[in-house]
């Protein structure tokens, strides 16, 4: 399959990814990928459909980022982004600006043990272009979201000192901040950072950290009985340390790992490991299930739905759920209503939602990244994420073989159509919401019947996309069930689907 260029009638886009670039609410230690900030920049293009003067400048823009891209410059994509988005918000790109946006808050640890302090950096990820001629000053806190008002200006915890004498060329020499957090009780924080030159302010970072006392021993103890579980019990056991480890290396973002529910989901599983039960044995409902996904050398989850009257004796229908960009195995369980699995319940059918090795993955299409080895390295992990979930579900469940599916919205909807078209004779239908596909393949997945939603004022993923696909597949005979949402947008044409989707999927099992 060729590669795909960043344009916003080729991308998804989850709808709470759009705030993630702006940067004082990046609240995770590994930035947003430029995938991700790509569509979000070509979503509100689409949404502000800029004229005049600001269409200019961001014309002007684009082709310094096709530049950037061409090269693989990424800091200089951040910082083109950021000035082209802040434009198209209406905000201005003043210096100041412009250094807030390059400022970043790192550190080793994003999962504290209180009893160790912690330390934490100040670093950039482009070099601004603002003067600056006095010494720099950072005042450091820890604060705390309101849940019930997450809009709210966020509440002091505690102040964690003032630092005079940062450098102010953060990129050749980043700044160490020791903070003493032993008196903090266990929760979700958000450390920020403002910045100032005695004279005026240069704006905040932030970052989020997730304090947890005790945790170095709950470390220990998973490990030594992970040593002597099998599998799969023993990935259950390990996966919220190794995947505590690669947040702390800056390969996911804190916001995609819910440490204090992974940790002691893991360690509730410890005593029926140790003698020697499956835990995992009758139970039915909403599961979060892990295994070790070879080829990466990390442990995947995968969130999975067993509807309570299932019995071995019955092999059941199973549904494969592609979340969309910025999004996670979490996605059709939590978001959407959370209708899939009620319906999965009530209509007696498993579902399993893989992560896709990360939530830019891709599943396998290069919708960004073109001939980076890391983008490519990360593209065929996420396909083979899907593929090792499928097998792990029927491995261990009653699976009825000839009604297995595949659907998913935006990424999750290309991701459907591409590894469809590698793996057409493993799926007994497909559903697809919001995406585009290859016409090219229309012949290789046309006797594939598909259920396919659009809205036709969806601003990420024109609805072009799904209409050269449809026609495609008719014209070589496909059973195609097409919905074309009036006025619907890149997302609220999801859920109220779901009800006809499953109406189709039960009439086809696979012939």
């Amino acid at each position: 399959m060729k590669t795909l260029l960043l344009c916003s009638m080729r991308l998804g886009l989850s709808a709470a990814l759009l705030a993630s670039v702006t940067p004082a609410r990046a609240y995770a230690q590994a930035q947003p990928g430029i995938l991700s900030i790509s569509v979000t920049h070509s979503t509100l293009k689409n949404t502000v459909k800029p004229t005049g003067e600001l269409k200019a400048q961001v014309d002007s823009l684009d082709a310094l980022i096709a530049s950037a891209s061409k090269f693989g410059r990424t800091s200089e994509l951040r910082r083109l982004y950021a000035h082209s988005i802040a434009l198209l918000q209406k905000r201005p790109w003043t210096p100041e600006a412009e250094f807030a946006s390059a400022l970043l808050v790192r550190s080793d640890r994003l999962i504290v043990d209180p009893a160790r302090r912690w330390t934490m950096r100040l670093e950039q990820s482009f070099s601004p272009s603002i003067a600056l001629e006095r010494p720099l000053t950072a005042r450091v806190a820890l604060r705390k979201r309101d849940p019930a008002n997450p809009r709210a200006p966020l509440a002091l915890v505690k102040e964690l000192g003032v630092f005079d004498g940062v450098p102010r060329d953060l990129r050749d020499a980043p700044y160490a901040v020791n903070a003493d957090l032993h008196d903090v009780a266990d929760g979700s924080y958000i450390v920020t950072v403002e910045m100032s030159d005695s004279a005026r302010a240069l704006g905040t970072a932030s970052v989020g950290i997730v304090v947890r006392t005790g945790l170095d021993a709950s470390v220990r103890t998973l490990e030594a009985a992970a040593a002597k579980a099998p599998e799969p019990q023993r990935s259950d056991l390990l996966f919220p340390i190794d995947r505590m480890r690669n947040v702390n290396a800056s390969r996911i973002a804190l916001g995609t790992f819910n440490a204090a529910r992974d940790f002691a989901a893991a360690e509730s599983l410890l005593k029926s490991v140790a003698a020697g039960k499956d835990p995992w044995a009758g139970r039915t409902g909403d599961l979060k299930r892990h295994y070790r996904l070879d080829a990466a050398d990390e442990i995947m989850p995968y969130r999975l739905y067993i509807p309570k009257a299932y019995t071995a004796k019955k092999p059941l229908p199973l549904i494969i759920a592609l979340h969309g960009l910025g999004a996670t195995e979490d996605s059709f369980f939590e978001a959407y209503g959370g209708t899939l699995p009620k319906l999965a319940e009530q209509r007696g059918y498993l579902v399993a939602a893989p992560l896709g090795y990360r939530v830019d993955g891709g599943y396998g299409v290069a919708l960004g990244g073109g001939n980076d080895p890391a983008a490519a390295r990360s593209r065929a992990l996420s396909e083979q994420d899907v593929l090792e979930v499928l097998a792990a579900v029927r491995k261990q469940y009653a699976v009825d073989s000839t009604r297995v599916y595949l659907m998913g919205h935006s990424m999750g909807a290309i991701g459907t159509w591409a590894i469809a078209a590698k793996t057409p004779t493993r799926w007994s239908a497909l559903g697809v919401y919001s995406g585009f596909g290859v016409a090219s393949t229309a012949k290789t997945i046309g006797t594939i019947p598909q259920f396919v939603v659009h809205g036709d004022a969806d601003p990420t993923v024109p609805v072009g996309g799904s209409r050269v696909m449809v026609a495609a597949l008719k014209s070589v005979g496909a059973e195609v069930q097409y919905i074309e949402v009036p006025g619907g947008n890149h997302t609220n044409v999801v859920e109220p689907n779901f009800v006809a989707m499953f109406d189709f999927f039960d009439r086809f099992p696979r012939r």
